[in-house]
């Protein structure tokens, strides 16, 4: 029976996200051992239970969550991305004549600072041409390798696609 005032799906998504959690450290353990024996299993199993109940713990279903099929969809992206930027760091680097602006900009984002926010700015900082060095309530700021190109631009287009992956959750007080 549900509380008064309380929607069904709020009170079930405790229960959902741990399903999904449990499931999803079971497949990675039955991947890892690549066995079917009973006790392999059984001994998954408990740790599947174990790591489900820490990852409640420390992230709680409210403070969000990702969508694997987007998250997914973003690995070719995120590796075209890299290569790309890779080669043409690589090519200004052995240019006879280095053609470079570096510097700072300032990247306003939707993003909240938090989670959403920490795995935005890890993500951007694998990608060659900018490191995010400093943030404040409403941006990041990177140091750019070339601020003439469109490096704001850029990063807030791999905001839009990596906003498709998360589950909003609810901000701290």
């Amino acid at each position: 029976m549900s509380a008064p005032g309380a929607s069904p799906s709020r009170l079930n998504l405790p229960r959902f996200a741990a399903v999904w959690r449990g499931l999803a450290f079971f497949l990675l353990w039955v991947v890892l051992m690549q066995s079917a024996k009973v006790g392999d299993l059984a001994v998954g199993a408990f740790a599947a239970a174990m790591a489900t109940w820490v990852s409640l713990r420390l992230l709680p279903p409210a403070c969000g969550g990702v969508h694997f099929g987007h998250l997914l969809m973003l690995l070719p992206h995120f590796a075209w991305e890299s290569v790309r930027a890779g080669v043409d760091v690589a090519r200004r680097a052995l240019a006879p004549a280095v053609r470079l602006q570096p510097g700072f900009v300032r990247c306003p984002l939707d993003f909240p600072p938090g989670l959403a926010r920490n795995t935005f700015a890890s993500i951007t900082s694998l990608m060659p041409g900018a490191v995010p060095v400093a943030q404040d309530e409403g941006a990041l700021e990177y140091h750019a390798l070339d601020t003439a190109q469109p490096v704001v631009e850029q990063l807030w287009k791999e905001e839009r696609l990596l906003a498709k992956a998360l589950v909003a959750g609810r901000r701290h007080a």
